[in-house]
């Protein structure tokens, strides 16, 4: 799809991730259950933002956003539609983002909640407690959506955490609107199977009714979306749901379903898994820019399978080496 501005934009929520470390002691005073990942309100985030230590480290984060900054790390074109408030830590995660080479021009909110974040404690153990507090990142709108940039995207793509706000639901269904009138594809990721038991049936009318045409799902995800623990006939029936299914199955790789074809790359050999978080991110960066750059279908899952062995090979959901090296390096691109 050469004639595309961007390979990828992605749509979901803007997120800080603030990481420190910290003890089990930490946890328990603060009333935490380790390893859980606790939904906040704003007065709680501040307070825990404010004891956080000075030597906390910051990232621009949220699952479509490491998406696009993987298709950028890949040599590719991305974009990304999330909103963020006008205060430090937006405006912070707006400069980190466009670093990361990918294109974010979403207005930010003048009044309202604050910006997006997840206060994640490690400790000792690797044991990682999340406190999220998703703040403006609800009030993404059908505003928020540009024809423009819509129409210049080969693919746009959306997580299903982000179909809790109705706001951001009709945003979606706009933007997959002006995609179809354009010639383009959309793509959803499911996100988690919590966010599928919630959504179970407006996924599938996405999918049956053509306003997405990729799926990304892991394999609990896609028992989840049929209610079956009978993979082959969740496989089967993805497969006519939608044009293209990529299923990530852990260190057995990964499969994609075309047209009833079923297509398998297996999992990139990874010296030690530090951390899985941005795993499902990162294989759908290498997918998409695959799909968006007419690659055959194995290639792209190698793609995929490449990005995430990078991320699970250290901590944190970004990509450390540059992945077109690594790519390169594979024969992949």
């Amino acid at each position: 799809m050469t004639d595309a501005v961007f390979d990828v934009l992605t749509i979901g929520n803007a997120i800080t991730d603030v990481l420190a470390e910290s003890d089990d002691g930490f946890l328990e005073r603060e009333g935490m259950t380790k390893g859980i990942m606790h939904l906040i309100e704003g007065e709680r985030a501040d307070y825990l933002y404010d004891l956080m230590p000075e030597s906390k480290q910051q990232k621009s984060g949220g699952s479509a956003a490491n998406t696009a900054a993987g298709v950028t790390s890949l040599g590719g074109r991305a974009a990304f539609v999330g909103k963020v408030a006008d205060d430090d830590i937006g405006r912070f995660y707006t400069e980190d983002l466009q670093d990361a080479g990918v294109s974010y021009t979403t207005t930010w909110l003048e009044h309202g909640a604050g910006s997006g974040r997840s206060m994640i404690l490690i400790t000792p153990d690797g044991e990682r407690t999340m406190n999220t507090y998703l703040g403006a990142c609800h009030d993404l709108t059908e505003q928020d959506i540009h024809e423009d940039d819509i129409s210049g995207a080969a693919i746009t793509f959306m997580e299903g955490y982000l179909w809790d706000p109705p706001e951001a639901k009709r945003a979606f269904v706009k933007a997959a609107a002006i995609a179809h009138n354009h010639g383009r594809a959309t793509a959803i990721t499911l996100s988690d199977p919590f966010c599928v038991n919630r959504y179970r049936w407006e996924f599938l009318d996405l999918m049956r009714s053509r306003t997405v045409d990729y799926v990304f799902a892991n394999l609990e995800e896609l028992k989840a979306l049929y209610g079956t623990d009978d993979v082959a006939a969740a496989v089967r029936q993805i497969g006519s749901d939608c044009r293209i299914a990529a299923v990530t199955m852990g260190p057995k790789g990964a499969m994609a379903v075309r047209n009833g074809e079923i297509f398998t790359a297996p999992a990139y050999p990874v010296e030690q898994v530090a951390d899985v978080t941005g795993a499902g991110d990162l294989f759908a960066s290498g997918f998409l820019l695959g799909i968006a750059r007419d690659m055959d279908m194995i290639k792209a899952l190698q793609l995929g399978a490449m990005a995430a062995s990078e991320v699970i090979s250290h901590v944190g959901a970004r990509p450390q080496r540059n992945l077109a090296d690594m790519a390169r390096d594979f024969g992949l691109l």
